[in-house]
């Protein structure tokens, strides 16, 4: 007659229960084969909560969708948005932002090019901000025939763009954003 078949745990548990000569081997048992008591799933409780915590109001893991930023951030890139940053100091120009567009789950990567009082307007793909032209570093910036009457930035407002200004004007989403929106920045 052919013995019962064990399962994973049970043979994983045999093996460290042969090799159980020293102190570190049993503690490494302990470790990758908890006891499924209290104390286990009281550390798993908590461990789920401080997750979901950080997750949720410190950390949000995002992934970008699109080419409007690049060069500086890829399509299908991971990133980790920083929540708290905003909290304690203002946005300001030149600032990488996540935006929430309708409710929490669509939002949008851009860069902050003007704050609320600023003028802001294209002319023949070159930004100029309060009549002075922006020199951009981040931006993409092959021939580009962006056009863009002045407009002044509202109170409470920013003015968000995406860095890869190659892409046609009308493909690009872009303009006046509540700053009561922006949930933070990407880490790096």
């Amino acid at each position: 007659m052919k013995p019962p078949e064990q399962s994973f745990w049970q043979r994983l548990r045999a093996y460290f229960a042969e090799s159980d000569e020293a102190e570190e081997s049993s503690a490494m048992r302990r470790f990758l084969v908890p006891t499924f008591n209290r104390r286990f799933f009281l550390r798993l409780g908590v461990l789920v909560l401080v997750t979901y915590l950080v997750c949720s109001h410190v950390i949000q893991p995002a992934f970008t969708d699109g080419p409007s930023m690049l060069p500086t951030y890829r399509a299908h890139q991971f990133l980790p948005i920083n929540r708290l940053k905003f909290r304690f100091r203002e946005p300001r120009r030149g600032d990488v932002v996540m935006i929430r567009i309708h409710g929490n789950h669509v939002m949008y990567l851009k860069r902050i090019v003007a704050v609320a009082g600023d003028t802001v307007e294209f002319r023949t793909g070159d930004l100029y901000v309060n009549g002075a032209r922006c020199t951009e570093p981040w931006a993409h910036l092959t021939p580009c025939d962006w056009d863009l009457p002045p407009r002044k930035v509202a109170d409470g407002h920013v003015y968000v763009v995406g860095d890869n200004r190659s892409m046609p004007m009308d493909m690009h989403l872009f303009g006046s954003t509540p700053a009561s929106r922006i949930i933070g920045s990407p880490l790096w």
